[in-house]
């Protein structure tokens, strides 16, 4: 979108430009000024340190580390390229190697960056006063660390992935900066593009909905395990999964078709899939591909997983919901002959 100056006569666009043909530099100019003026890309933040690198690769440095009013540590990266980059996979780099500061620790590192300049503050009066605190409180400092990326643009790549990581808990800024008219003449436009300042709220709401409904997923996810025994021998502790396979497996090695298996456990739908042929695991993903949809990681396909019989070959599917007991129950008890029990041990 571009920016127009308004005047009396006439409203007239001001051409876009770029960092690099502006003389901008990444460090030397647009970081310099920023660290004096954070509010600009990252409100509400207190920086503490100036290419940061307190770690054994020195090559790694953040650009600038904030903490905010929550006593979060804020990773804030700078480029003035015109996609961004890679800053998000540095970035995350860089939040998980300062996710371990501790206060006293970010003390001593604001300390340093205030000596570098020759400021006057005191480190640590300075930090309690930013947060509103009497004394330190170290349980709750940097509890989470946020990460704000500031860029004259970024790619589809950077806020496709943004935008999922948000969706799983992090948080995550895009900022763009982008310059406008000539080195004399120059004016910077300010955009928070992810998340939308005025969907910013509705966001939350829906990633703390996502993260509740996440949550009660797993929460009611069936983690069974069994003991299995076919003709005597026992497998110890087997996933639901692998427990229905043991099941049909020990069926079919007594002779019963899958076929035949499938007329038992008829509410099944698409128990095997099966192709002509006694063939091996590749043969068998080959042939299935012909008849797609055919997705390997949902059926028990390998070279030792695989039945074959009447001259086809059948894998049986791996997908087993709250089911997947009546259904070993329902076999065991059809083929009552088959000597295959199984017992639930937790």
């Amino acid at each position: 979108m571009p920016i127009f100056r308004y005047t009396r006569d006439a409203i007239q666009p001001i051409a876009e430009a770029t960092f690099s043909d502006l003389g901008i530099t990444e460090r030397a100019d647009l970081q310099r000024l920023l660290r004096d003026q954070i509010e600009i890309v990252a409100p509400d933040t207190l920086v503490i340190a100036e290419e940061f690198g307190h770690w054994d690769d020195s090559r790694r440095r953040i650009d600038l580390l904030a903490i905010d009013r929550d006593a979060n540590l804020v990773v804030i990266e700078l480029k003035r390229t015109e996609d961004g980059g890679h800053m998000e996979l540095q970035a995350l780099r860089y939040a998980a190697m300062v996710s371990t500061l501790t206060f006293r620790q970010a003390v001593e590192v604001f300390g340093d960056y205030l000596r570098r300049r020759t400021d006057g503050r005191a480190p640590e009066q300075t930090i309690l006063d930013f947060l509103g605190w009497e004394e330190a409180q170290e349980e709750d400092f940097a509890t989470d660390v946020r990460i704000v990326l500031v860029s004259a643009e970024f790619s589809r790549e950077i806020t496709t992935a943004v935008l999922w990581l948000n969706d799983h808990n992090l948080d995550i800024r895009c900022v763009r900066i982008k310059p406008y008219g000539d080195p004399q003449n120059m004016l910077l436009d300010v955009q928070q593009i992810v998340p939308l300042p005025e969907a910013q709220d509705y966001q939350v709401r829906v990633r703390e909905r996502h993260q509740r409904e996440r949550a009660s997923r797993r929460a009611s996810r069936d983690y069974a395990r069994f003991d299995v025994t076919v003709g005597g021998t026992v497998l110890r502790n087997l996933p639901k999964r692998r427990a229905v396979f043991t099941v049909v497996q020990g069926l079919c090695s007594a002779g019963n078709s899958p076929a035949y298996i499938s007329e038992v456990l008829s509410w099944r739908k698409k128990l095997f899939l099966s192709v002509e042929g006694c063939v091996d695991a590749a043969t068998f993903a080959t042939l299935a591909q012909l008849s797609p949809p055919f997705d390997s990681i949902r059926w028990f396909c390998e070279d030792d997983e695989l039945f074959q019989a009447d001259g086809k070959t059948y894998a049986l599917t791996n997908q087993w919901g709250p089911r997947g007991e009546h259904a070993m129950q329902q076999l065991v008890e059809h083929y009552s002959n088959a000597n295959i029990s199984f017992e639930r041990v937790n």
